[in-house]
């Protein structure tokens, strides 16, 4: 079961997403319809993982995703929105944002998100992974000693997997390795870099470019 906090200006789909969410098994411990609602209930309701839209009546959704983690760096935010523009997307990834989903998902896809989002793996609706790093990768500048050079060929390799949003579960399926082996990896990867969760490093990878989009 994983805490959630619903964010929705339009009380009908916001009531859907509540109640695909209670039928799930997850707990839905507060609903907000715009921004100041939401960062007023936030800390008391204390959600694992925030659904959230975009576009609200007073604060964007990006900026609630960075007030909500300034807050609680430990939140996790997945984007529910109706726009799959590449500007959008990519703001609220820079936010924060552990996951992006447009609204033509259907309800198996976003209590799969929920889940896996809580878990702490980056969820795309397909076809946005790919313009989110391929974007990133345009823009990036390596740095002149790149950090990369710290990690093992496998450290390495299961980094491009985490950019992509692969989950331990499948890395570990593509690599014939234990889930705790990646975990252990990942671990190591985040002490390399001085980071302290998965959010942070699925964004330093896609920052970098880091991705295994070829089989």
């Amino acid at each position: 079961m994983v805490r959630v906090m619903v964010v929705d200006d339009h009380p009908m789909w916001r009531d859907a997403v509540e109640r695909d969410l209670q039928a799930a098994g997850h707990e839905v411990v507060a609903v907000a319809s715009n921004g100041r609602e939401a960062m007023a209930r936030f800390p008391a309701a204390a959600p694992q993982v925030v659904v959230l839209d975009l576009q609200l009546p007073d604060h964007s959704g990006v900026q609630v995703t960075s007030m909500m983690l300034e807050h609680d760096p430990t939140a996790r935010v997945l984007i529910l929105s109706a726009s799959g523009e590449q500007t959008d997307v990519l703001d609220a990834i820079k936010a924060g944002a552990t996951g992006y989903l447009v609204k033509s998902a259907s309800s198996a896809e976003l209590i799969d998100a929920v889940t896996r989002v809580a878990d702490g793996d980056t969820v795309f609706t397909p076809g946005l992974a790919g313009l989110v790093l391929g974007e990133f990768r345009r823009i990036a500048d390596g740095p002149a000693d790149d950090p990369v050079d710290q990690l093992t060929e496998r450290e390495t390799e299961i980094l491009k997997m985490v950019a992509t949003g692969m989950s331990y579960k499948q890395i570990a399926a593509r690599l014939v390795l234990s889930h705790r082996t990646v975990q252990n990896h990942v671990q190591n990867t985040l002490r390399k870099l001085q980071m302290n969760n998965r959010v942070q490093l699925t964004r330093w990878a896609i920052e970098h470019g880091l991705d295994d989009t070829r089989e």
